[in-house]
Order: structure tokens, then C-alpha cells, then sequence
């Protein structure tokens, strides 16, 4: 079996089980000649269980008009959002604070996570989620 050749690579963030043809999934998909409800329905079938969690995807177009993809884990500010029940972080994070995240829920994000971050052990990846804490808002706490 000769292997299809890659077209481009497209990345987006879309909510999980819930993607329609409507922006932002349509016209990008729409743009390289993808099928977009054929998308769009292997989409919600894979990520029902992220029901409306925002969720990365990574999607393979191919020459002959085909594409494959892969879900990522949701970002991590959508994963301390949903840790601590928030609307959405500091307009003004460093002067305002709108939560305490403690260590074991950063521990917990961080090996959820792990798969995704640029990061090679658990602390690492602790620091990370510590930081996208910090830059919403978020304070940690021990």
C-alpha cells in the first residue's frame, strides 16, 4: 500500500462534541476541500465525553481530499478553569486575584497534561501549570 501524501497540517481548537460547520471549523476545513460534516460528525462521535470542554486537534489533509486527526488534552487554563469552577481568569492577573489553585490540584492538571507539555518530568510540568495559573489569576497555595 503506497502512503498518501500530506497536503498541510491544520490546528484548532473546537468545543468537544459539539462541533458544527459554522466558524471556526467550517471555512478552515472548507478552504483545503475538506468534507466538513464528515468531519464534523467523526469529531463529536470521538470527543463525546469532553462534552463542550474546548478541546486542540491536530488534522492531517491529505492529496486526495482525506484527513485523519488527532484530540489533544484541553489546554491547560481550561483544565484549571474547570478544576476551580470559573467563568474565566483576572482581567488583570499580578493585581487581581480570583482563586487558589493548592499543589495537588496542580499535580493533578500536570499529569493529565503530561502527554502534551514541552516538559520531561512531573515538576516540570508543575511549573508550567503553575505558570499558566499565575498569568490567570490563579494563585497557588501549598
Amino acid at each position: 500500500m503506497a502512503t498518501k501524501k500530506i497536503k498541510t497540517t491544520i490546528k484548532l481548537n473546537a468545543p468537544g462534541g459539539q462541533a458544527t460547520a459554522a466558524p471556526p471549523v467550517g471555512p478552515i476545513l472548507g478552504q483545503h476541500g475538506l468534507p466538513i460534516m464528515d468531519f464534523v460528525k467523526t469529531f463529536n462521535e470521538r470527543t463525546k465525553d469532553l462534552n463542550g470542554t474546548v478541546v486542540p486537534v491536530v488534522i492531517t489533509v491529505y492529496e486526495d481530499r482525506t484527513f485523519s486527526f488527532i484530540v489533544k488534552k484541553p489546554p491547560v487554563a481550561v483544565l484549571i478553569k474547570k478544576t476551580l469552577n470559573l467563568e474565566k481568569g483576572a482581567a488583570t492577573a499580578g493585581k487581581q486575584t480570583v482563586a487558589k489553585l493548592s499543589k495537588s490540584q496542580v499535580k493533578k492538571i500536570a499529569e493529565e497534561k503530561m502527554d502534551d507539555l514541552n516538559a520531561s518530568d512531573i515538576d516540570a510540568a508543575m511549573r508550567i501549570v503553575e505558570g499558566s495559573a499565575r498569568s490567570m489569576g490563579v494563585e497557588v497555595t501549598d
